[in-house]
């Protein structure tokens, strides 16, 4: 077997990585500026986009440590059984590749998962060690987030918050059930206690001691977990339905949702198709509503028959579509709470609304300078000057808001 070298590693572990869901790009079209000009790219591995506690969009070096793994997940490329190419990065060479691609400015910092290599601990020891490394010997300041392994000892949990920014431990799947179908050698319940333990952790150094009075560096951007979507037959309602409790159990920043498409036994994955991408993309709205828009998890659904996303029209616009009795909402006089579930406003908009109508009533092409699409927002509100009369009620509203349908590709 021939040795590989780090940029051959690189290119293995890097496209390995992309399964891990931790970007903010995820659910966006394919577009690469290599083939139709321009600049920038959604198709990439290695570098993605993620965000750092204090709200910034950073670049971040996207890498697994090794893809061996002694576990058989079904959903995993990555999988024991499998048949890919394999490659394992030692700590040096990690640190090495961090610290180059910074002081490039190609990354400002670096998101690090595993397969698991003969034992929980001993992979997690590596993982420690590269973000010891960096933190001590490299005095790199940037951000680093590490994917936890729930089977690993809690001294090095502890060790990981003290060198982390966030720490990520994976949920897997929406039920336990398929967690027990589809990764026979995990235990969801192992996986619950191994994050509400991290929480525990997390909410403990946040409090300041009696000697220093300060708190402690534990995890500042706190703990996420990522859930497989699509290689069970749960549906929508239930994965928004494990999310809730997940937020609620264990104060997670955020739930990654990653769509699951058939892996073949080959060194090349199938691309994903865009249905199982649009589910995700549209689970991440629905999550948005839940943690930034006041939505119970129950109602975003409540008007679907088969508990599944509306996959042509985003959950916002769905939900208001099904519930036209509260509309149409005048921008004037209206609360945060009504203003924030009209169609086409987001949070930002609404702020300036609130703002703008301390010293004068808006119009309606005062609130279209407000959002990205005042043709969506139009039905649902009522502004000076402005009354959607029978609009709102319209039986074809749904098909005049919803987006064209768009050819396929077939590559």
């Amino acid at each position: 077997m021939s040795v590989l070298s780090t940029r051959e590693k690189l290119a293995i572990l890097s496209d390995a990585a992309k399964y891990d869901a931790s970007c903010a790009s995820s659910g966006a079209p394919k577009r690469n500026s290599l083939k139709t000009g321009g600049i920038g790219s959604t198709e990439g591995m290695g570098i993605c986009h993620s965000y750092a506690p204090d709200g910034r969009c950073i670049s971040l070096l996207k890498v697994l440590l090794t893809n061996f793994c002694i576990y058989d997940c079904s959903y995993c490329i990555n999988r024991s059984s499998s048949n890919v190419r394999r490659a394992r990065f030692t700590v040096d060479e990690i640190v090495q590749l961090t610290m180059t691609f910074y002081k490039r400015n190609y990354i400002e910092g670096l998101f690090l998962s595993s397969g698991v290599i003969r034992s929980a601990d001993e992979t997690m020891a590596e993982m420690v060690e590269v973000a010891r490394r960096l933190r001590q010997d490299e005095k790199f300041s940037g951000y680093i987030h590490l994917k936890s392994i729930p089977e690993c000892s809690q001294e090095l949990i502890d060790q990981a918050g003290a060198f982390a920014d966030r720490l990520s431990i994976n949920v897997e799947l929406p039920t336990d059930e398929s967690v027990k179908r589809l990764a026979p050698e995990k235990r969801p319940e192992t996986i619950r206690l191994s994050m509400a333990k991290l929480r525990s952790r997390i909410e403990e150094k946040a409090e300041p001691t009696m000697k220093t009075r300060r708190k402690q560096k534990f995890a500042p951007a706190g703990q996420s977990t990522q859930m497989i979507v699509g290689a069970d037959t749960t549906n929508d309602d239930g994965i928004l339905r494990a999310s809730a409790r997940l937020y609620g159990s264990y104060h997670l920043k955020r739930v990654y949702y990653s769509a699951f498409s058939p892996i073949p036994d080959s060194s090349a994955a199938l691309p994903l198709l865009k249905p199982p991408l649009m589910r995700e993309h549209r689970l991440y709205q629905a999550d948005w509503l839940m943690r930034f828009y006041g939505f119970a998890q129950p109602e975003i659904l409540a008007g679907s028959a088969d508990g599944m996303l509306d996959l042509a029209i985003d959950p916002k616009l769905s939900w208001a579509l099904h519930n036209r009795g509260v509309f149409p909402v005048d921008v004037n006089r209206a609360d945060r709470e009504a203003l924030l579930r009209i169609p086409g406003l987001g949070v930002k908009g609404v702020a300036r609304i609130l703002q703008t109508r301390r010293y004068r009533r808006l119009r309606l092409e005062d609130v279209g300078r407000l959002c990205q699409s005042i043709s969506k927002v139009r039905p649902f509100i009522v502004a000076q000057g402005w009354s959607p009369g029978g609009l709102t009620d319209l039986s074809a509203l749904r098909a005049k808001l919803a987006p064209p349908a768009e050819q396929l590709s077939l590559f």
